[in-house]
């Protein structure tokens, strides 16, 4: 039976380095408001005898923070994102709820051109989500540059290394009954 303490720890180590770097760069980037979903990437690390996975969560959200979404008629600010406004799959005024709760929770008001007098929550919402919707989201990369830095140093580099010492401590124990 092989024993991947080793690999192990090495996948955990990456878990750990993607998780706490996509924190602060949410913190960074301003994309921390609610602390949801900062709260809820997550990663898991499985090893078995003859296997290892690793795996990471968020909310979907989380994905469009991440690589951006197209706008409905401009893909300008995230032309590589898998995601597009007015594709038909998301759900129906979701876009317009979050960013009133995120207007009110910042206290974030327009004014009127006209009156100079501040607009509603809802109206500075609506304001926003249609432009957003328009004209698309950048894509912050919040996590995906964690993922391929953290990938370099633990996979590429430090991954093989590990894994060839689990594989050494087998032949030792292996060898150590044929003696």
């Amino acid at each position: 039976m092989v024993n991947l303490e080793h690999t192990q720890k090495t996948l955990e180590k990456f878990r750990d380095y993607v998780i706490q770097q996509s924190r602060s760069n949410l913190t960074k980037g301003g994309k921390n408001v609610s602390k949801k979903l900062y709260s809820e990437i997550k990663g898991e690390v499985k090893v078995s005898p003859n296997s290892f996975q690793l795996g990471f969560q968020m909310p979907m959200y989380g994905q469009f923070q991440d690589k951006g979404v197209k706008g409905k008629f401009k893909s300008s600010k995230a032309p590589d994102s898998p995601f597009k406004f007015g594709s038909g799959t998301g759900l129906r005024g979701g876009l317009n709820k979050g960013i009133e709760k995120w207007v009110a929770t910042k206290g974030f008001q327009f004014r009127d051109k006209k009156s100079g007098k501040f607009m509603s929550y809802k109206d500075t919402a609506f304001l926003i989500s249609r432009s957003i919707y328009t004209t698309g989201l950048r894509p912050s990369l919040f996590f995906t540059k964690p993922f391929e830095a953290g990938y370099k140093k633990y996979i590429d580099e430090e991954l093989i290394n590990q894994f060839a010492l689990d594989v050494e401590d087998l032949m030792k124990y292996t060898l150590k009954d044929i003696k």
